[in-house]
């Protein structure tokens, strides 16, 4: 098959307790009537939720099947061979907390029959007021937080951040983590759902009752070494990279070359409008440029537009466990 044009894939809108509509108001996204959606999956390749392919002559295919049977030409050679397509892509809109929670780290995961997540966040609209919370402050260990955590006021031991449009943040797994209410947001992830709830705010789920929580697999998975993380801080064009994504911020005011080494790239379109291979695309728009296609240009419509360039990096990785994110150097 020989593709002359990036791939476009159908959103799979989630219902959550924390989302509201501004996937729609914002991005034009067509959501279900009068649902509280949360997320929207742009590329996903899991048993449970699967991307379909909205155009090409392979229109209709799933994103699995695309990964099985097309992975030279579409994802290149150097691609890790994992049995599924190794990242997941979403929109987040939070109107409310989500629960405070972590994903099991790799060494911990498979003993809770679970499967490690690391994400990063990258923040779209934020209130005024919008915060997170990610790790604890400092001289909160298991004990103290474990006491917390009885109690009901496990919120005193996380670190909150206050955060902004066009602020970033890695969340590697272990990190105790809630997204605070009034942010849109992109989500870059490992191809994993597993989440521990260790606190959900007294709050009760879409079915009225109080939603599960998981502290013994939460306690477990947490690092309590964790203290006041920061929000990332860019090198050039590079926001994070680490084993599994790069993820790169594309501030375009004149065209630009894409990756021309044998491998996909996605791109999030972020701000205003982009044009490659004769195709536009629009801010909350994501589509994959196949390996065959490397090196094509993508290029503003208008002055200037803003993608994020997603993609999983092939060279060594450089490990700063102290800072913000894992980066490539």
């Amino acid at each position: 098959m020989i593709f002359s044009e990036p791939l476009e894939f159908h959103s799979l809108s989630m219902e959550r307790v924390w989302g509201g509509r501004n996937l729609e108001s914002l991005y034009g996204k067509s959501l279900p009537p009068e649902r509280l959606i949360g997320e929207t999956w742009e590329v996903v390749d899991r048993e449970e939720a699967q991307s379909i392919l909205q155009n090409t002559p392979l229109k209709g295919t799933s994103l699995h099947d695309l990964w099985l049977h097309h992975r030279k030409e579409i994802f290149g050679e150097s691609c890790p061979d994992a049995p599924r397509f190794p990242l997941l892509i979403k929109l987040l809109d939070a109107q409310q907390t989500l629960s405070l929670q972590v994903h099991p780290p790799a060494q911990i995961a498979p003993l809770l029959g679970g499967e490690p997540k690391t994400e990063m966040w990258y923040f779209l609209h934020c209130d005024p007021q919008a915060h997170i919370y990610a790790g604890l402050k400092k001289g909160y260990t298991k004990n103290p937080f474990a006491h917390l955590l009885t109690s009901g006021e496990a919120e005193e031991a996380l670190h909150r951040i206050a955060v902004h449009a066009g602020d970033y943040i890695f969340i590697p797994s272990g990190r105790l983590h809630a997204i605070g209410a009034g942010s849109v947001l992109a989500e870059i992830q490992q191809n994993s759902d597993t989440t521990y709830r260790v606190f959900d705010w007294n709050r009760s789920g879409l079915d009225g009752k109080p939603r599960t929580l998981h502290i013994d697999q939460a306690m477990r998975s947490i690092d309590f070494g964790d203290f006041e993380p920061s929000l990332g801080k860019p090198q050039g064009e590079l926001l994070v990279s680490c084993p599994s994504f790069q993820v790169d911020l594309w501030k375009l005011t004149h065209p630009k070359k894409t990756l021309t080494k044998d491998t996909f790239s996605l791109f999030l379109c972020t701000q205003g409008s982009v044009e490659i291979l004769g195709k536009s695309y629009h801010a909350g728009e994501t589509f994959l440029l196949p390996a065959c296609l490397a090196g094509s240009e993508i290029a503003p419509k208008g002055q200037t537009a803003q993608v994020l360039h997603i993609h999983i990096p092939t060279s060594e990785i450089e490990t700063n466990p102290s800072g913000p994110s894992c980066v490539s150097m």
